[in-house]
């Protein structure tokens, strides 16, 4: 937990010295009084974008205290957290393509081509599923070996390998979901998104992986099951979004947006002015 808490800061301080220090003269020019003109909206999109985080982020933090409650409690902790650790290395690879997606959206809305962000979506996703496959694969055809590189335990070992399928499962659709999310979060939909989380993972999710868990005592695969329900749905509801989204209107919004928050330069200058 240390070494997370200094990388983060680590990552806050790079971006404030790459910032103030100079290499981006064009993007900032200073504090002026203009940067709090109509700041609500912004304010609005933040508190958007952290719930969003916030929802996703908790989800396995819920999912790994229900698997604590389980019989064989060390063990099915034990398997859940290989089986986050092996899901978690892939869904690192698809974050790149969800800040690349959502760079990709917001820079070809803003410069007025529907059809580039339409295009770019494609690629992205393509890519992304294309290595969504492959580990797919992995963990189908190493899901009996892939525990005993956590653990020389067998009964860890072998609830890993129960859990294999499900894993390569959750993989494939990790590949598709933080694609999806990035598209959202570059049309600026943040507010959606994290309503659709709130609504898959804590009133689809988690509630069904109670139910296979301890009702219907699939323990800690039922968990698992559970969470990909969520994650299903999620897929779903992103991938309806954003198909039926006009991203010609969305061209239209973003036209909009940079009328309104663009500063000229006669405006510029007299901030400026006003500073000094």
């Amino acid at each position: 937990m240390g070494a997370l808490n200094i990388s983060s800061w680590l990552l806050v301080f790079g971006e404030f010295a790459y910032i103030f220090g100079g290499w981006c003269p064009h993007s900032w020019r200073g504090f002026t009084k203009a940067a709090f003109l109509d700041i609500l909206p912004v304010v609005k999109l933040s508190i958007s974008s952290g719930l969003m985080l916030c929802l996703e982020l908790w989800y396995n933090s819920v999912l790994v205290l229900l698997a604590g409650y389980m019989k064989n409690a060390e063990v099915a902790i034990s398997a859940f957290s290989i089986c986050l650790n092996m899901s978690g290395w892939e869904f690192m690879i698809c974050l790149g393509f969800l800040g690349a997606a959502c760079v990709r959206v917001a820079n070809e809305l803003g410069s007025g081509n529907a059809k580039a962000v339409k295009f770019s979506i494609k690629v992205v996703l393509t890519t992304s599923v294309l290595i969504g496959l492959f580990f797919f694969i992995l963990c189908l055809v190493f899901g009996h070996k892939i525990g005993y590189l956590f653990t020389s335990n067998d009964e860890v070992a072998d609830t890993v390998s129960d859990l294999s399928a499900l894993l390569a499962f959750t993989m494939l659709f990790n590949s598709i979901q933080p694609v999806l999310t990035g598209v959202a979060v570059g049309a600026g939909l943040q507010g959606m998104v994290a309503i659709v989380n709130l609504c898959c993972y804590y009133l689809i999710g988690i509630p069904i992986g109670v139910l296979l868990g301890y009702v219907a005592h699939l323990e800690v695969k039922g968990i698992w099951i559970g969470m990909i329900c969520g994650v299903v749905t999620q897929t779903l509801v992103l991938s309806f979004i954003t198909w039926r989204t006009d991203w010609d209107e969305q061209v239209n919004k973003a036209s909009e947006r940079l009328d309104r928050w663009f500063l000229k330069p006669e405006e510029q200058s007299n901030q400026s002015s006003n500073n000094a």
